[in-house]
């Protein structure tokens, strides 16, 4: 019997793997577009610390935060059209649309500073913000199609360290590349380069599910449908959006306080760490990129021990699913939140420390993934794509706001005072939002997720019209309806 278990799953490594990989290499290059601006904005502003053949600008701190955030004013836009667009034309298909776009204005991106200046360079990241809100919607719709549940936590935690690698190689490469020849403007036609490079890998081994792809056996794509409770039909029909209840789902607002929170912590390091290494710790600019990727390269590499560690606690039946979400997510928030303030207590004599510190907050960060990030497919895998709109949406509203909260607090970066506030904000957010998460925060499927879940008063009403025996149906007792219990009222009262 376990043989043709086995056997059903089709080839060990099979395309469901390679959609995996896919997903992973998508997000690597789509987050260097995004985030290589950090290190960017460095070089642009302080020419001599890199290649002083390539013009430099005189933009202020608030300049400066209004580059960093503008990228988010158009990502939360498509966060929630992404949704819709991802259910009507496929992962496929808005994905690839998604990735050429930010090729195309990474690539155009220096010409069009050198002619509009600072104005014209957040009216760039805007419009690649539009094209890449659409990016985790479908991801997430693209991992409930293609992850069996007994691989979900490996399939996708692997898909989404691709974001995590590409943050390590955004600031990694960024500042290699605008200390070398092509200076700062190669940083936006490498990324543009990769971004297009996917594009044509996507086009080729890409599918929306297992019955498109055309390099799927038989077997790998039995053991995905079944597994997912797929009826043959399934990807030709829609499944209504049950939008009132999940509005008043309380592990899912739980949920999203957790990834607000989170969005808060991490994108204020994102984005000040190579500004507090450069002003505080008074790192050149080669040096700055190199350390400033090695707490990412921390968060690309504990993600994986995070995978391991949760695959043999669920495997050995050692935590439930919700019991091993809770644990990896108050590691990822509460030890970054202490190592954050202390950061903000060290200054240039203390630099190692600093580093040290910062690899430690970023790295054990990577344990959210498991943590909060895939407890949208667990509580609904049929609307894991809302979800993720919904709850990305809200939570990018915050990445808008941490740089210029940090602008108008630090005034002059070279005041450690100043980033010990920025800090210090940053680790009582982590905190309070995974307290919230552990009190009300679920992996379990919630009701609203069944295909039938808006459906239940029609059907009671067609077979109502339908049956004599209904119509002549005597009404329920007064004093036999008094009798049953509040709960069973409540449910009731729900379920119509």
């Amino acid at each position: 019997m376990s043989n043709e278990c086995k056997v059903s799953k089709g080839p060990r490594i099979g395309v469901r793997h390679l959609q995996s990989l896919l997903l992973f290499l998508g997000l690597t290059v789509m987050h260097i577009a995004r985030l290589n601006v950090s290190v960017a904005i460095v070089a642009m502003t302080n020419a001599a610390t890199t290649n002083p053949n390539f013009e430099e600008y005189d933009w202020n701190e608030r300049h400066k935060s209004y580059i960093l955030s503008s990228f988010y004013w158009g990502y939360i836009l498509t966060l929630c059209p992404g949704s819709f667009l991802c259910r009507r034309y496929g992962a496929k298909v808005v994905l690839f649309v998604a990735s050429c776009g930010t090729a195309i204005f990474s690539i155009i991106t220096p010409w069009c500073i050198t002619w509009g200046g600072w104005q014209v360079f957040c009216a760039i990241r805007i419009l690649q913000g539009l094209f890449q809100g659409v990016i985790f919607p479908c991801v997430t719709e693209h991992l409930a199609m293609w992850s069996p549940p007994e691989e979900r936590n490996r399939l996708g935690a692997f898909s989404y360290t691709g974001t995590d690698c590409g943050t390590v190689l955004a600031m990694f490469i960024s500042g290699m590349i605008a200390k070398g020849p092509m200076g700062w403007p190669g940083i936006s036609y490498v990324s543009g380069a990769l971004c297009g490079a996917w594009c044509i890998l996507w086009l080729i081994c890409g599918a929306n599910n297992a019955p498109e792809s055309r390099f799927i056996s038989e077997e790998e794509c039995k053991y995905i449908e079944s597994s997912l409770e797929h009826n043959e039909n399934f990807h030709e029909r829609s499944i209504p959006i049950p939008w009132r209840a999940i509005g008043c789902s309380v592990p899912f607002m739980a949920l999203l306080v957790a990834r607000c929170s989170e969005t808060y912590g991490l994108s204020t390091l994102q984005a000040e760490i190579p500004s507090y290494m450069n002003g505080v710790l008074n790192m050149e600019i080669q040096s700055n990129a190199v350390f400033s990727s090695l707490p990412f390269l921390a968060m690309w590499l504990l993600s994986y021990v995070y995978l391991i560690v949760a695959d043999i606690l669920l495997r050995k039946k050692w935590l439930s699913l919700t019991a091993v979400r809770k644990l990896f997510n108050t590691l990822s928030f509460w030890i970054p939140a202490a190592a954050l303030i202390v950061i903000g207590f060290l200054g240039e004599d203390h630099a190692n420390v600093a580093i040290a510190l910062m690899i430690v907050s970023v790295g054990v960060n990577s344990g959210a993934t498991i943590g909060s990030s895939l407890n949208t497919i667990d509580l609904s895998p049929n609307h894991a794509g809302i979800l993720i709109g919904l709850s990305n949406t809200v939570a990018n509203v915050i990445p808008i706001v941490t740089p210029l909260i940090a602008g108008v607090i630090v005034v002059d970066k070279h005041d450690r005072g100043q980033w010990q506030i920025v800090f210090g904000i940053a680790a009582i957010i982590f905190f309070v939002g995974n307290c919230v998460f552990l009190i009300w925060g679920t992996a379990e499927a919630q009701p609203w997720d069944a295909d039938d879940f808006l459906t239940p008063k029609d059907a009671e009403s067609c077979s109502a019209k339908k049956s004599p025996a209904a119509a002549i149906a005597p009404p329920i007792d007064p004093v036999l309806e008094q009798q049953i219990s509040w709960p069973e009222r409540y449910t009731a009262k729900a379920i119509d």
